[in-house]
């Protein structure tokens, strides 16, 4: 800002100086200044670069809900705010490799982050994060919200299991006998049959994968007994009668699964929703922050943008960023916990 005080400075003593040769050549004169500025100075005063291309990195690879949220996202605020917003994969370490290059990136709006609930586990599952997940980051809205479902292979229907209160007392009667396929180390998914563990009271072993689909095959083969799983990718599977449905991570049932009753209605307190939301470097300027967070909070509410990101098995949220910050504090609390009881470790 003194930078930009000390070439105003000059600008009006040399228009003093060149006043009495006429205001057009005044005129002219402070346009040519002005357009001289350097372009980081201009988005220094809180706004976005006209022509500069927004990059929303994510750290999972194509073709994941993930990815296809900010691409949904990335379509409908570049219709916002005229101009190209390009989406690009940098996956690895549960997030990380994305989030720590927006970290380190200028805060003028060009480079943001599409995270995922793996920003706030990782708080507390790697112990030596080159960035913080607070506070190097500008929170712009929380994009949406994704429960999942546990199911089961067919085979446990022979254990006297067809619903989670059934799950529970067998698990407590013959603990270790279960199993969990874990599709990723870490991932929300795995974290909430941590916390269904922690809150039950019950030992059900993990089967680590690589991957979701792995996972749900060999649930499909009898291989595992249990999964946590994004409802899209089990969806047809329960339809089929090939998996059963124990319960959903909602607080109530969802319309995909109307049948399927809330895990918490036999675990009082258990809820679990993969959520995504828009980061900015940290130190933005307040008005760049609310000119993007607004400007993402109207891509989201327009029709085909919801229907597209429902259609992913999602729920729109277009929070404030003031509510996502408050939502994402709370989560790093909270996984923190599971992550203690776990003993999980980044693979």
């Amino acid at each position: 800002m003194k930078l930009i005080s000390f070439v105003l400075s000059g600008l009006n003593c040399s228009l003093k100086r060149f006043a009495a040769r006429g205001a057009g050549f005044s005129c002219s004169l402070r346009l040519l200044l002005c357009a001289s500025l350097p372009l980081g100075l201009i988005s220094a005063q809180g706004q976005l670069v006209q022509g500069v291309p927004i990059k929303i990195l994510v750290g999972a690879p194509a073709g994941g809900t993930t990815d296809t949220t900010a691409r949904i996202l990335a379509h409908a605020l570049s219709l916002q705010l005229s101009r190209n917003v390009i989406v690009e994969n940098r996956p690895g370490a549960g997030g990380n490799l994305a989030a720590e290059l927006v970290a380190k990136a200028p805060a003028d709006g060009s480079t943001l982050l599409m995270c995922f609930t793996s920003h706030a586990i990782n708080a507390s599952l790697y112990p030596s994060l080159s960035f913080n997940p607070i506070k190097d980051f500008t929170p712009l809205t929380l994009v949406a919200s994704s429960p999942s479902v546990l199911v089961a292979s067919p085979s446990v229907i022979s254990l006297g299991i067809h619903n989670t209160q059934e799950l529970l007392s067998y698990a407590k009667e013959h603990p270790g006998k279960l199993n969990f396929a874990i599709g990723a180390l870490g991932s929300s998914l795995h974290m909430a049959g941590e916390e269904f563990k922690m809150r039950g009271k019950v030992y059900i072993v993990n089967i680590p994968y690589r991957g979701t689909a792995p996972a749900v095959q060999d649930l499909l083969a009898g291989q595992v007994d249990l999964m946590f799983a994004a409802v899209g990718n089990v969806q047809q599977h329960i339809k089929s009668g090939k998996l059963i449905a124990l319960g959903v991570t909602s607080l109530k049932s969802l319309s995909a699964l109307p049948n399927v009753a809330p895990i918490a209605q036999s675990l009082p307190g258990f809820e679990s929703t993969a959520w995504f939301g828009l980061l900015g470097p940290a130190g933005m300027n307040p008005q760049l922050q609310r000119e993007l967070s607004q400007a993402a909070r109207q891509a989201l509410g327009i029709a085909e943008t919801r229907e597209k990101i429902e259609m992913e098995g999602a729920t729109v949220v277009a929070s404030t960023g003031a509510e996502f910050s408050r939502f994402l504090s709370s989560e790093v609390v909270r996984w923190g916990k599971v992550v203690a009881y776990s003993g999980a470790k980044p693979e």
